[in-house]
């Protein structure tokens, strides 16, 4: 089986370059074997869900967020390989007061980590609806990792 570094090869995905923090923060802490990754927005993914975009916008927004979580984990730790498992994913998104399919929205970023790390990538997750994200921003993601 694949490491996590080689699936991301293999699904034709590449990390981006560090977001730069919006405040006064770091993009990731360690405690213990506990690695906690900031909110990341993914650049180019703005609106609302329900008004300006439908789900497949705010899938692909998700997937863009956790591409910058892995950034983040690979700055931690070197190398992807190193996650033992993804314990929690918490997602906000951007909507109108009746939207409701943020889970569909956060599924986007749930995909992706099972695409690359399989049942590791499996975590506990909240999907919540916002009145605004910093940026503008369709979708913010923070997570928790527990590191080999």
């Amino acid at each position: 089986m694949s490491t996590p570094e080689e699936r991301l090869g293999e699904l034709g995905l590449a990390l981006p370059p560090l977001r730069r923090p919006a405040g006064r923060y770091r993009g990731w802490t360690m405690a213990g074997d506990t690695l906690h990754l900031a909110g990341q927005g993914a650049d180019g993914h703005v609106g609302r869900l329900g008004a300006d975009l439908g789900v497949a916008e705010g899938y692909a927004a998700a997937r863009g967020c956790a591409l910058n979580l892995l950034a983040q984990a690979r700055d931690a730790l070197g190398s992807l390989d190193r996650v033992a498992q993804v314990l929690v994913l918490r997602g906000y998104v951007t909507c109108t007061e009746d939207f409701t399919d943020q889970p569909g929205v956060v599924d986007g970023a749930s995909d992706l980590l099972a695409e690359v790390f399989g049942a590791r990538g499996e975590h506990a997750r909240t999907a919540i609806g916002v009145r605004a994200l910093p940026r503008g921003f369709a979708v913010e993601l923070d997570a928790m990792v527990r590191v080999r």
